[in-house]
């Protein structure tokens, strides 16, 4: 079988991740919250993921070996940081105390755990920046329209004006390094596996959440 162009490989990522994305938001978007949910509490879900997201940008960071995907990563722990900052400061303004939250407790989330596995430049470019950060985008809008159905238009505002645009800068950064580095067979193999499993992984959690908890429409990261 004849090589595919990364152009062509990246335009073929591309189509399966839109599709999983579009089953993803069609499911989100078909579900209400909980009745004992509203924003606060769900807003309060994306601290663990905004932690998770950052402590994962640097646990790549130490071991990477590419110096423009460690300095993206360095980027990206940043700015999840700052995202983190950002939503604590959004629920003390609602009247709920962050650190209530406590978004360390608790076990890794499936996603953290599978995505610390990873160990080469490609898997962790498809799955993180260019598949995670697209997953944080549809999650986001759902969100941001839930926000907006309840009249709060300083939450989505944040997520619309401040959060999303940081969330777009590292996806299309994650398709840039991706057009330079799935250049064989097995790097493009290992992107797509990475990239596909990623998704996989988010359903399952949304489900389950949405099943035990009763939490749907929450941000991503």
């Amino acid at each position: 079988m004849r090589l595919m162009q990364s152009s062509d490989f990246l335009a073929e990522l591309d189509r399966a991740v839109q599709s999983r994305l579009d089953q993803i938001a069609e499911s989100g978007a078909g579900a209400e919250p909980g009745p004992s949910l509203g924003v606060p509490e769900l807003l309060a879900t994306a601290l663990k993921k905004e932690l998770e997201a950052t402590e994962e940008a640097a646990l790549w960071l130490v071991s990477e070996p590419d110096v423009e995907v460690k300095l993206a990563l360095a980027r990206q722990c940043g700015d999840e940081a700052r995202h983190y900052r950002l939503i604590e400061a959004r629920l003390r303004e609602l009247g709920v105390d962050p650190a209530k939250v406590q978004a360390q407790s608790g076990e890794p989330s499936p996603m953290f755990k599978y995505l610390e596995t990873l160990t080469t430049t490609v898997e962790r470019v498809a799955a993180g920046q260019f598949t995670r950060e697209a997953l944080a985008r549809v999650l986001n809008e759902a969100f941001i329209a839930y926000c907006e159905s309840k009249g709060d238009s300083v939450t989505a505002s944040l997520y619309r004006d401040v959060i999303q645009p940081d969330e777009a800068h590292h996806h299309e950064l994650g398709r840039k390094l991706l057009l330079r580095l799935a250049v064989t067979d097995d790097e493009q193999g290992r992107a797509r596996t990475a990239a596909l499993r990623t998704l996989a992984i988010a359903q399952e959690i949304q489900e389950l959440a949405r099943l035990k908890k009763g939490i749907a429409r929450a941000p991503g990261c």
